[in-house]
């Protein structure tokens, strides 16, 4: 056990959300002049915790126990994230939150803002405020000018004022969620140089990130989240990043022996390949390629640069360097309307928001990327559109009281298969899905993976990404594992799950 003083300690913390049990019986031990990393994929209720720290949530039971100002230790329970900052519990969230049209002094002071007391009203001493804002940047090693706005900031100034605002008001507890996913690798050890800072000063900081190489670079422990639980709490040195893979994703493998499908032929012509694709703060310059009747199966923690990929290969985001080559000849692919005529499909991983139209009926949705595809000089009619659906519907085995119910009235699987339905309409070169089997049932699962399977058998190149391994090694005939936002390798058809975690963990 560290002789470090225990700033902050919560025990058996549980929240529950309708139909989610978000937290069950969690702990954390933040201690003076540590930095923790709370780790955990998607679900595993890390930004809950954090909103039951930081007062945004009441936890429904558990314990959060603070060292105060006076050396004593008492039982809190923070009523608002202004509340929780009295406390002396700060938080800086993945976007700074700076208000862009007001000055660096101003967000750092903001209130908090000194006064005039020989004025009326006792108006705002801003002379008092850009030296208090200096200064504390000083002692914080940061130089900037305190006058300017906080929105002509570069994205890496922003996030360290915004640091610099949170523990203006003598935060003990630093909580920094997901602070370095917008900044380049050198914006990233600006922001180490300041945490070290603090770090030596005393300040306790938790530090969220799904990026392995920064926790062992700046973290002394870490304390694992699971589907709402407490793992364990690990000294960085006792626990190497594969131990963290297994601890993040558990340990009970499924059975990952690879669904019928035909192998690819290792002559099959390249329907799409990257080279040298990179985006700035999203993802590292990377080459790959996929076949006409490949499954590539996309692997990786939650942030390794899946669906920034995804993105950028479907025109959603622009790239900052490479070359997309479609069938051998370059693509400009600038936007989704020109990866469709290019015969490229997207399978978004947030359904409901970006891949549904719930108020739309089956028919309609089915019908859109078609229509799309035919551009706004040809209409494809109600009786065109009937027929697409019903044979679609028939073929997918979607579950539907008709093709004109709304959408949103199906069941997340079936939603799911009409949207590929939707994509089937145009006949695809290239179909890429992100999360298809996220939020539905095992059932649905195994049909929908049969779907794509087919798609494959008929010629179909299909870009799979799925944070679940196990799925991914079921239909891939290859893998492609990401970390950090950058290429880690590849892998065979028919490799384990612990080969997939070597390789996110650094080993492969």
């Amino acid at each position: 056990m560290s002789d470090k003083a225990i700033v902050l300690q919560a025990r058996g913390i549980a929240r529950a959300f309708p139909g989610v049990q978000a937290l069950n019986g969690v702990s954390l031990t933040l201690r003076a002049g540590e930095v923790h990393a709370l780790m955990g994929q998607n679900g595993a209720g890390k930004s809950t915790l954090i909103r039951v720290l930081t007062g945004v949530n009441a936890a429904d039971a558990g314990t959060i126990e603070l060292l105060d100002r006076t050396g004593e230790r008492r039982v809190v329970v923070p009523q608002s994230p202004l509340h929780a900052q009295e406390l002396g519990i700060s938080a800086v969230h993945q976007e700074s939150h700076l208000l862009p049209n007001l000055s660096v002094a101003e967000n750092i002071c903001a209130g908090r803002y000194p006064r005039r007391p020989w004025t009326r009203g006792g108006g705002i001493d801003w002379r008092e405020t850009n030296r208090r804002a200096r200064e504390l940047l000083a002692g914080l090693g940061i130089d900037l000018d305190v006058t300017q706005l906080a929105g002509g900031l570069p994205a890496a100034l922003q996030q360290l004022a915004a640091v610099a605002r949170a523990v203006a008001g003598d935060a003990r507890v630093l909580i920094l969620d997901e602070p370095t996913s917008s900044l380049d690798a050198e914006e990233v050890q600006a922001l180490f140089v300041l945490l070290r800072r603090l770090r030596d000063q005393g300040v306790a900081i938790l530090f969220v990130t799904h990026f392995l190489d920064q926790v062992y670079e700046i973290c002394d422990r870490i304390t694992v989240l699971r589907n709402g639980g407490f793992v364990g709490e690990y000294p960085c040195a006792t626990l190497d990043a594969r131990g963290l893979v297994a601890a993040m994703v558990g340990r009970e493998l499924a059975d990952t022996a690879p669904a019928t499908h035909a192998p690819t032929p290792g002559g099959a012509a390249a329907v799409l390949a990257g080279s040298n694709l990179s985006r700035r703060g999203q993802l590292q310059p990377m080459d790959f390629e996929i076949r006409a009747g490949e499954v590539l199966g996309l692997a990786g923690l939650l942030g390794s640069g899946r669906t920034e990929l995804a993105r950028l290969l479907y025109g959603l985001d622009p790239r900052d360097s490479g070359e997309i080559r479609i069938d051998g000849q370059p693509a400009d692919i600038a936007d989704p309307a020109e990866a469709v005529r290019h015969g490229l499909g997207f399978c978004p991983e947030d359904r409901k928001h970006s891949g549904i139209v719930a108020e739309l009926s089956v028919r309609e949705n089915i019908a859109l990327a078609l229509q799309a595809r035919m551009g706004l000089g040809s209409f494809l009619g109600p009786a065109a559109q009937r027929e697409l659906a019903e044979k679609l519907v028939t073929a997918l085995g979607i579950k539907t009281a008709s093709i004109d119910t709304p959408i949103g009235q199906l069941s997340g699987g079936n939603q799911q298969k009409a949207i590929i339905a939707r994509w089937l309409a145009t006949q695809p070169r290239l179909l890429i899905l992100d999360e298809p089997t996220r939020g539905i049932d095992v059932a649905a699962k195994q049909e929908l993976m049969n779907e794509i399977l087919a798609l494959a058998n008929a010629g179909t190149a299909v870009l799979f990404i799925s944070a679940e391994i196990e799925e991914v090694l079921r239909v891939a005939d290859r893998i492609l594992v990401l970390r950090d936002r950058a290429k880690a390798g590849e892998l065979p058809r028919g490799a384990g799950e612990d080969a997939v975690f070597d390789m996110i963990a650094g080993g492969g």
